[in-house]
């Protein structure tokens, strides 16, 4: 009997190895598939079963996973990557944009002015026309807007509509009289009611002043912002964005969550609040926790200035081609302040807006501070934008652990006509990519839609030639700054992922992770790099499920 007895262990290591793996519902074979994963960032396959990855490895292997009901996508060679986080967007107001006038490529004075009267034309009198999305460095000599442009073709209707960046708007004569705003009107604190050689307001609004119209528009209706949500979630799935980190409002996560609950949000949410309300997300985080895998909050937003295009963004010098002003304070520094400690002392991440030098060496100093005060945790304090940097903040960064959340489009954008603002000295750290990346920050990219396009295949095209969008920097806009496909990746995936405390379930294609996959028509690894911006999303799979199929491959 004792030969049998010890022969027992052995037949069933042997029985072991035969056991095959429980089979997948998903696998993706022969192909590319870029996982993220330091040191060990290529493989052929990978399978998928209950929303998450069970193997990542060579087709053979993965392939041993196929059962009756597994479906098996063939990728041909084709790239996989981790499904694209955007770091910073405006989700809500960019399914409003989709149905409203477009006048981002609107080149000339008469174009805009056409534009506007055909949508006028297509709405009932006495609705507001918004949204827009104009940009005054395409016209000839960069004019603001004035109300008279539009005043002719829109006597039924009251305007506003914003510049690209949010961070100005042009109203109409009629929607100038509903807010109340005439000659007499003081410039708000951190606005300014931009007006003529006799004083008439413009129609410009910046900044803080944009809140004196804002008041007047009515609110949309929940059925009205549940419809924006869908435009724009089938406007991001279509282009590979599997999560958003949505620089929103009360109401637009109660978008969210009549989404979620109904079974519509496909999307993976990380909802970041107006910071002067951290006390109301405490006190709900508290009843409620911070959400689930598919809809989380837990994070505030803030601003410090304004914009570069604007000239709102608050420098130390001032700009060139508007030497009366550096910029724009659009926040009490000292409410501010005292709102950044409050959160963190919560335990609530914060993300500020700050795109000056000053603006940005202020922030820092602020957040410093605030370690100081409230002691050492991991709180991913995050700088959105940081786009104009001085060369001593950029090791402040990695220092202090602060999170640059950048939009590699903004830079070939800004790009066209940003030395004529501040020069060609300050240029040379401005959107710096490879610096901060070297000083080892965590940089993390977005769009800032509605700002730029929610495409992370041209932020990636961006970020890799900085060729700018008019063609005028073949080798790249302050080349320098330039990374590599591979880093740019990484900051859509791992560290967009970090930025949301959704690392220990996102970023990376590894075992029990979730399955968040987007299928690319090209290795973009190997292609050339100036081509990257005409490679198509095959699919969106977010969770083992598929969520978006281009039609035409």
């Amino acid at each position: 009997m004792r030969p049998a007895v010890c022969c027992l262990p052995f037949v069933l290591a042997i029985a072991a190895c035969r056991i095959e793996p429980q089979p997948a519902d998903l696998i993706l074979t022969g192909g590319v598939v870029w996982t993220a994963v330091a040191g060990a960032p290529l493989a052929e396959a990978v399978a998928v079963r209950d929303g998450r990855v069970v193997e990542v490895g060579e087709t053979d292997r993965v392939r041993r996973r196929l059962g009756p009901r597994t479906r098996e996508i063939n990728l041909a060679g084709r790239l996989a990557v981790p499904g694209f986080a955007d770091d910073h967007t405006h989700f809500i107001r960019g399914g409003f944009q989709l149905g409203s006038v477009d006048l981002r490529s609107a080149a000339t004075r008469e174009e805009f002015a056409r534009r506007v009267a055909v949508h006028a034309r297509s709405l009932p009198a006495g609705r507001w026309i918004t949204g827009g999305d104009w940009d005054h460095e395409l016209w000839p000599g960069a004019p603001l807007p004035r109300r008279e442009w539009i005043d002719s073709v829109t006597r039924e209707h009251p305007v506003s509509v914003n510049r690209l960046d949010g961070h100005m708007t042009l109203l109409n004569s009629r929607a100038l009289q509903l807010a109340g705003i005439t000659r007499q009107t003081p410039d708000p604190p951190g606005g300014t009611i931009v007006r003529d050689a006799r004083g008439q307001p413009t129609g410009v609004l910046k900044d803080a002043a944009m809140a004196l119209v804002d008041a007047v528009i009515p609110a949309p209706s929940e059925a009205e912002q549940d419809e924006a949500f869908r435009r724009a979630q089938a406007h991001a799935l279509a282009r590979g964005v599997t999560m958003i980190q949505d620089m929103g409002t009360w109401d637009d996560l109660a978008t969210w969550r009549r989404a979620r609950m109904a079974g519509e949000l496909s999307l993976r949410v990380y909802a970041l609040l107006p910071l002067d309300t951290w006390e109301r997300l405490r006190d709900m985080v508290s009843r409620e926790g911070r959400g689930d895998a598919q809809l989380r909050w837990g994070g505030l937003k803030a601003f410090v200035d304004g914009s570069l295009g604007s000239t709102t963004a608050w420098f130390y010098d001032p700009y060139l081609d508007a030497p009366s002003t550096s910029g724009l304070i659009v926040s009490d520094t000292a409410q501010l302040r005292a709102w950044i400690r409050g959160a963190d002392a919560a335990q609530l991440q914060v993300a500020v807006h700050a795109i000056g030098d000053r603006a940005n060496d202020w922030l820092l100093e602020t957040f410093g501070w605030v370690v100081e005060q409230n002691g050492a945790r991991d709180r991913r304090f995050r700088i959105e934008h940081a786009q104009h940097l001085t060369a001593a903040a950029i090791p402040r960064f990695a220092e202090l652990g602060v999170l640059p959340s950048m939009q590699p489009y903004h830079a070939v954008d800004d790009g066209r006509w940003a030395e004529k603002r501040i020069g060609p000295n300050r240029i040379q750290t401005t959107y710096a990519f490879r610096s901060l990346l070297d000083a080892g920050a965590g940089l993390m990219f977005g769009s800032d839609w509605t700002v730029a396009p929610i495409d992370p295949l041209l932020g990636l095209h961006a970020a890799v030639t900085r060729r700018t969008i008019d063609g005028a920097n073949p080798g790249g806009w302050v080349p320098d700054q330039k990374i590599t496909v591979e880093q740019a990746l990484r900051a859509y995936t791992v560290a967009a992922a970090y930025g949301a405390f959704r690392d220990r379930d996102l970023g990376t294609l590894e075992d029990s992770k979730l399955a968040d996959i987007v299928v690319l028509s090209d290795n973009i690894l190997t292609l050339d790099p100036l081509r990257i911006a005409d490679v198509k999303v095959d699919y969106t799979i977010i969770g083992g499920a598929i969520a978006y199929t281009r039609a035409e491959r």
